[in-house]
């Protein structure tokens, strides 16, 4: 079947194209024939599939005929599936590439240093970091994604007599902190049950911490957790903090004024490695969706040879934890701060330090991480496997854009601070990375960042390991844009050239990007290409997959986006629905595509 769309080319004439019903693609024929019986695929026969082509090693002819059964309303001349009704299930929200009824499935017994989590960078602004509003309203949209760590950065009010938030030294507007306390309240455990953190950026005087410290408390009661003492020797875990608050505060300094330091500018433009070069279009052209994710291959000493990170340790968000000025702090706010933060005096060395008897957190803006992973990548991997480091976005970021997390995550850190209310491709990989472990906000750490070998070692982020596994990426087709654009929003007189880039995003080595042909005039694209990513540490990579149209005279048009944690992606044959670029999911647009792990 097949009906008809019209195209205006000018006043005079106009275009027709057929437009098509989704039809399977060949592989998916071939399979059917195989696994089915006189057209028809019985309860013993999927089971046969889901087994040997899903790599579903428990599924039974039960779960197959649970299947069937939800096609019942579709009609056919036998008890089972014929192609179509196949097709459909592969096509199906029932279908995923992350298999939803894990849940929580990681060991959250361990202490919170043993976890990547879900961390917002100043989640109170609604734009960019200058002039935008403050509000509550991205804190409760952060909270409902799954953000498990906000932050406030709190001042005096115009009076001098209460609490306001926000970016200090810029036009933002401000918002009342009893607020912005309240939704977190009230937003806290919608999307999981494990602990929030409230990280405070204090510019307070004593007088208005005390005053903190009775919102605080008076706010969250019995929510509100406390510890014991001053210093603990090992962080609780999440199993144990659940639908607990948590403050995390540095030692303030009374109205610091921040400096703004930043020397030079990320490499945004860094060309990917792969494939995309040959097909016409500099990435650099990607604007209208956020550039390209920043490489992790740069990095030599030369690079930054007039950079001294210990003297620029104590010019950014964090200041140093022996300023006399905490001394005079309200003793009832100090007894609220479960997660003490804070830079010793004595440079990098000194910060990095790992105390036996006290942990800690410690915050690096990213290009002071970048730097001094230089030259102590391993005593960064060490003292992230027991205390907790964040790192933020440089002050450069005035548009609320965010960095490559994996600069982050390959050397332990647990909050890796991003702009939620931001945009572009480092926001995908955050979405991607926390859709793991039933989308908690917490993830286990790979067990190589928590190891330490027999001589003291620990992973070292640079070294070049072996591949451990290679996925294979087939990518079929695509549907749904049909429905969820106006037909002439990629282009006004015909249908669309629909591409597919898919590539790995984790450590240097495994990262690249490729990809498919241009499908022209086509509203169902079928590309039925193979691409292979060989993994060196597929614990730490993620799958990024990117649908565009071609445009010859203009910049390529967006057509949806997925990122998908590949420790726990589905093997076999998936529907990967796609999200547009702020991550929300449409409707009805999804790629058809195979997963095959090959082992090395």
């Amino acid at each position: 079947m097949t009906s008809k769309q019209t195209y205006s080319v000018c006043f005079c004439w106009r275009r027709r194209f057929k437009l098509a019903l989704a039809e399977a693609p060949s592989e998916i024929k071939t399979l059917f024939e195989e696994y089915s019986e006189n057209e028809f695929m019985t309860p013993s026969h999927l089971k046969r599939f889901l087994v040997e082509v899903q790599r579903q090693e428990k599924a039974t002819e039960e779960d197959a005929q649970a299947i069937i059964d939800s096609f019942r309303h579709f009609p056919r001349r036998g008890a089972g599936l014929n192609l179509e009704t196949f097709f459909k299930y592969l096509f199906s929200d029932d279908n995923p590439p992350l298999l939803p009824s894990h849940g929580v499935h990681h060991d959250m017994t361990l202490p919170l240093s043993h976890y990547f989590i879900y961390t917002g960078h100043n989640s109170y602004l609604t734009g960019n970091q200058l002039s935008s509003d403050c509000s509550d309203v991205p804190i409760i949209n952060a909270l409902k994604r799954g953000v498990r760590v906000i932050e406030l950065d709190i001042w005096p009010n115009a009076s001098k007599d209460n609490i306001d938030v926000l970016h200090g030294r810029t036009l933002t507007t401000p918002v009342e902190l009893i607020r912005c306390l309240r939704s977190i309240k009230d937003h806290a455990f919608v999307a999981s049950e494990y602990p929030v953190v409230i990280t405070l950026e204090d510019h307070l005087t004593p007088d208005l911490q005390a005053k903190v410290a009775e919102m605080v408390t008076e706010t969250f009661g019995d929510l509100l957790f406390t510890p014991n003492s001053e210093s603990v020797k090992e962080f609780p875990s999440p199993e144990s903090l659940k639908k607990r608050i948590i403050i995390s505060t540095k030692p303030p300094k009374e109205y610091l004024e921040a400096k703004e330091k930043e020397k030079g500018d990320d490499s945004q433009h860094e060309k990917e490695k792969g494939d995309d070069s040959q097909h016409g279009k500099a990435l650099g052209e990607d604007e209208a969706w956020g550039k390209e994710v920043p490489s992790l291959k740069g990095g030599t000493i030369e690079d930054y040879k007039d950079y001294n990170v210990d003297e620029d340790l104590n010019d950014e968000e964090e200041f140093d934890e022996s300023d006399k000025s905490h001394h005079n702090e309200a003793p009832e706010y100090r007894r609220l701060i479960a997660i003490h933060a804070g830079k010793p005096k004595g440079g990098l060395a000194e910060c990095l330090k790992v105390d036996p008897d006290k942990v800690r957190r410690l915050s690096l803006s990213e290009q002071q991480l970048e730097k001094a992973a230089i030259n102590h990548g391993q005593q960064i991997v060490r003292f992230t496997q027991r205390n907790i480091l964040r790192v933020y976005p440089k002050g450069t970021r005035i548009d609320s854009s965010n960095y490559n997390p994996l600069i982050g995550w390959m050397h332990g850190a647990q909050m890796v601070a991003f702009n939620m209310q931001g945009y572009g491709r480092s926001l995908w990989l955050m979405h991607g990375m926390f859709r793991a472990n039933g989308g908690c906000g917490y993830v286990k750490k790979p067990n190589f960042l928590l190891e330490t070998g027999p001589d003291d070692e620990v992973f070292n982020p640079k070294a070049k390991l072996p591949v451990k596994t290679t996925l294979k990426v087939t990518v079929y087709m695509g549907e749904g844009w049909y429905y969820d654009f106006k037909h002439t929003h990629f282009d006004q007189y015909s249908p669309p050239d629909f591409y597919t880039r898919v590539g790995i995003a984790g450590v240097p080595n495994d990262t690249i990007m490729k990809r498919t042909k241009a499908i022209e005039d086509n509203w169902l694209p079928t590309w039925n290409e193979v691409f292979e990513f060989p993994l060196t540490v597929p614990e730490l990579a993620l799958l990024r997959i990117e649908v565009h149209e071609y445009d010859m005279s203009e910049k390529d048009d967006f057509g949806g986006q997925a990122c998908l944690p590949i420790w726990e992606l589905r093997s076999g044959i998936r529907a990967i629905p796609l999200h547009s670029q702020k991550g929300d999911k449409y409707n009805t647009v999804k790629l058809l595509m195979r997963f095959e792990f090959i082992n090395n």
